[in-house]
């Protein structure tokens, strides 16, 4: 008769383990990290397919008393995981061939590498895209609602997108796409996929929980990096547990801290990294920081959830991008008129109340980034002045309206086009037109307003970062916009700081929060040496130098 060490039974579709002698819950609680070292008696594991593999194995070495019924529904999860993990396997090497996609327009494909990632979500119903950008996630998404079973959709997008998500859709095969409209709920006309913008989730909460969409689609999944506390991603998480198939897209899904790849996984895949407390615990050295960034983005890869290929990746190779960091001055007037204010909120940031350190904080920051964008505002405008003067198209990055006014001023005979915050979809539409069509060489943009933007990197491959933002994946989709499939230039990326205000303490944090993010994305991947090439920028300023000594000299 064969020795058992506990009970195993499954119980309102959970596996409960009970009366396990100490050292079988010992060895318990170091293969499964997840049980608190304090927990006793019972232990609980959700009734999954990969669970179902990791308890079946430990019963090979600590045999449990089990139902008949229960033992066939073990062993079935654990086929399955065993047949999927397989599955996923095959789909994930160099030389697999992706089955032909119909529905497709003529003349249109589904590439390789987008073939394996549609092959993927279908297998693992959950998949962390993570792209380069310009890589045709889109296209990936497009050719995955072309799957039986996987329409009607729900594709969720920033606002500024949905007119592109519907054109691209369109364009590349021959599903029905309809936009929704406001945020009040009306009866869906019939079509395979509902375009929603990210501000228009809570206005249809309750439309989410009836297993209408079979997918959802989250463009820039960044968007939902805080979680469900906010309303957008309460409506989410609803939309995705009421939906068999969920993909996420992007680039840079860590904008900040490495922790956020929790929230990330909520929509995706939520029994994947456990409650937060079992995150923290795990993998963390706070509520933020990941200890072990390339352990965790080893281990996603590992669950297949996540999958990321560069364009070195798929034969898309680049030049590498040209990062230039150059110092401008600063007005030092328009730092020290918020000295006394700034000195208040430091040191209440440093010694006040709870609420009133929180709230201190925050008034400081948007203090000083003011302060620092419009001390080295005219700089900015006159360096970009340079590149304006020589016929060069670029993007002129920012964030306050203030600096923007100033640029606007300074820049004024170039008429540049204006893409932020302020422009309505309509207004936006048209300065992209004006700058891809040669309007105009200046494209004015807000940090946080161009995820998602195509069409740019036919007309330009060079951004000025007149600001800066607290997160370097805003940089990054910035650049982004620039660097992508159709870019026929090597991309020169200037960041024009000064040794004053925010700036310095932002680029010191900048540099921790992208060792978060690479070590997650790109596990094993160091950290890249800058290329910094001044060449052609300073043969532009000689240019323009020189333009100008003529022009006195002619005046004379």
């Amino acid at each position: 008769m064969i020795k058992t060490y506990g009970k195993l039974s499954l119980v309102d579709n959970k596996w409960i383990m009970t009366a396990i002698p100490p050292h079988v819950a010992i060895r318990l609680k170091h293969l499964f990290p997840r049980i608190p070292k304090w927990q006793s008696g019972e232990f609980t594991f959700p009734n999954d397919s990969a669970h179902c593999a990791d308890l079946s194995w430990f019963q090979q070495r600590y045999p449990m008393q089990m139902s008949c019924s229960d033992n066939i529904t073990l062993n079935n999860g654990r086929i399955s995981f065993e047949n999927t993990q397989a599955r996923m396997e095959v789909i994930l090497r160099p030389d697999y061939k992706p089955a032909d996609r119909h529905g497709l327009k003529e003349g249109q494909q589904i590439r390789q590498y987008q073939g394996q990632a549609i092959d993927l979500t279908l297998a693992r119903l959950a998949l962390l895209l993570g792209d380069d950008v310009g890589l045709g996630k889109t296209y990936t998404t497009a050719g995955l609602l072309l799957e039986a079973g996987t329409v009607p959709a729900a594709v969720v997008m920033q606002t500024h997108l949905q007119a592109q998500w519907q054109e691209k859709i369109e364009s590349f095969t021959t599903l029905k796409v309809h936009k929704i409209k406001g945020t009040k709920p009306y009866s869906l006309p019939p079509a395979d996929v509902y375009l929603y913008r990210y501000s228009q989730l809570l206005g249809w909460i309750d439309t989410f929980s009836d297993g209408f969409f079979k997918t959802v689609v989250y463009d820039e999944i960044q968007e939902l990096r805080t979680g469900t506390k906010s309303g957008k991603g309460e409506a989410a998480k609803l939309l995705s547990d009421s939906s068999q198939y969920r993909l996420g897209l992007s680039a840079t899904p860590i904008y900040n801290y490495g922790a956020e790849i929790w929230n990330i996984m909520q929509f995706l895949d939520s029994s994947l990294l456990g409650s937060f407390d079992e995150f923290t615990r795990e993998w963390c050295k706070d509520d933020k920081q990941v200890a072990d960034p390339e352990a965790l983005g080893s281990y996603l890869r590992e669950q297949n959830v996540m999958l990321r290929r560069t364009k070195r990746d798929v034969g898309q190779q680049m030049p590498p991008l040209n990062s230039i960091v150059e110092h401008v001055e600063a007005d030092e007037k328009a730092i020290k008129s918020i000295d006394d204010l700034a000195r208040q909120l430091a040191l209440k940031t440093v010694s006040g109340s709870f609420m009133e350190r929180g709230r201190a904080g925050r008034e400081l920051d948007l203090l000083l980034r003011h302060a620092t964008g419009v001390s080295k505002a005219l700089s900015v405008a006159r360096y970009a002045s340079i590149l304006a003067e020589n016929g060069v198209p670029f993007m002129l990055v920012g964030w306050h309206r203030d600096v923007y006014d100033i640029w606007l001023k300074e820049l004024a005979r170039f008429k540049p086009a204006m893409y932020t915050g302020s422009e309505s979809e309509a207004q936006k539409n048209e300065s992209k037109r004006r700058f891809v069509e040669g309007e105009t060489n200046i494209f004015i943009m807000s940090l946080r307003s161009g995820a998602g933007l195509d069409g740019l990197q036919y007309r330009c491959s060079t951004v000025l970062f007149g600001e800066l933002d607290w997160s370097p994946k805003v940089h990054e989709q910035i650049i982004g916009r620039l660097d992508r499939e159709g870019q026929q230039e090597q991309i020169t990326a200037v960041y024009l700081n000064t040794d004053e205000g925010s700036d310095p303490p932002m680029v010191e944090l900048l540099g921790l929060k992208q060792s978060q993010a690479t070590g997650i994305i790109d596990p094993g991947k160091q950290l890249e040496a800058r290329h910094s090439d001044k060449t052609r920028i300073q043969a532009l300023a000689e240019r323009y130098l020189a333009s100008r000594n003529a022009a006195v000299k002619e005046s004379a």
